[in-house]
């Protein structure tokens, strides 16, 4: 297997700089656009057979060193007993809201192998086609990223219902987060179980907060889940799978995100890759972080990137790349493909 991205992960010495891009599998593609014309979004998460098949197509046809499971951060809130469906042009609709203590009580800890077995099922399906080609990622929210949607019932612009909420009745929103949590945890447990060799936690949105609100209403729930998860994995005898933590405008926050206790660190694009990993505390395992926009370059210009970032990159014990956020849709494939071969090149020893 080409295990570099494990290795990477883990600070070990590597030939090269793995790649993977986050949302690799996504509308950018043709061939993604194929399958999708077939079937609406929710339906493809919730269908192995295609979830897998959408997972492999950048694996085949950008040669990236990782898998990522093809699903969505949201996919736990329904199983908790929230209504999710997925409007074109809108995005994400969450119903009901969960701003009241009967709405939040009415919320669950689901069994991930009874509620969301397709996740699973897409996981052995997706082991057993890999065939040991590269490794797969597995992934969550974070329980604020996940909170900020059931809260504010979508996409927001400004979190209002949340930060009220967080404020207003503190402990009303500490009873969700505990129940998200909890559902997090369980979730990404099953994920390894299943097969995901490294897992990522996404916290898009915990860089909408200063820091000490990021410390309180973000990252201790987030602490919970990787410590929950390290014992468990030790008490299961597992083989190390590494936890990478990605928090989105991440410059404001690295002394706490630091804490987190993940393996590796994923960096947006809105500071210098050397600087976080300073800010981290140097010896440290970071991801990222090329601006997904300058993927519109001509390619000699993103090679500057590339080289640029690599460079930079060179003083943290191990590195991992990747975009600052995921790919957007209208991103000429042509340009993914020969980032990832100018990732390889440039930093082949």
């Amino acid at each position: 297997m080409n295990d570099t991205f494990l290795k990477a992960c883990r600070g070990e010495e590597v030939p090269f700089t793995p790649v993977w891009i986050m949302r690799q599998a996504g509308r950018y593609l043709p061939e993604y656009r194929e399958v999708r014309g077939k079937a609406d979004f929710l339906t493809m998460c919730k269908t192995p057979e295609l979830a897998a098949k959408v997972t492999l197509q950048p694996v085949d046809i950008l040669n990236v060193d990782a898998a990522i499971l093809f699903s969505d951060i949201l996919i736990p809130c329904e199983a908790m007993g929230q209504g999710l469906e997925f409007q074109e042009n809108r995005g994400p609709i969450l119903d009901p809201v969960m701003r009241d203590k009967d709405t939040i009580d009415n919320l669950s800890v689901p069994d991930p192998e009874d509620k969301t077995k397709f996740v699973m099922d897409t996981i052995r399906l997706l082991r057993r086609e890999l065939a040991e080609r590269v490794p797969l990622i597995g992934f969550s929210g974070a329980p604020f990223t996940t909170a900020t949607y059931m809260i504010e019932g979508g996409t927001s612009r400004n979190f209002m219902n949340t930060k009220r909420l967080i404020y207003e009745t503190p402990m009303l929103y500490k009873s969700l987060m505990d129940k998200i949590t909890a559902t997090i945890t369980e979730y990404l447990k099953a994920q390894i179980s299943a097969g995901a060799q490294a897992v990522q936690i996404f916290d898009t949105w915990g860089g909408i907060f200063s820091p000490g609100d990021f410390r309180e209403f973000a990252l201790a729930y987030v602490i919970k889940i990787i410590d929950a998860l390290k014992k468990w994995i030790k008490t299961e005898n597992r083989e190390h799978v590494p936890i990478i933590y990605f928090v989105g405008q991440t410059a404001g926050l690295l002394k706490e995100i630091r804490t987190s206790g993940a393996d590796a660190f994923g960096v947006d694009w809105r500071i210098n890759i050397d600087d976080a990993a300073r800010g981290l505390g140097g010896d440290v395992v970071v991801q990222g972080n090329l601006d997904p926009l300058s993927m519109f370059l001509p390619h000699d210009k993103i090679e500057e990137r590339v080289k640029d970032i690599l460079g930079r990159a060179s003083s943290a014990r191990g590195h991992i790349f990747n975009l600052g956020h995921g790919v957007v849709p209208e991103t000429p494939p042509e340009n993914v493909i020969a980032l990832v071969e100018m990732v390889h090149r440039l930093s082949g020893k």
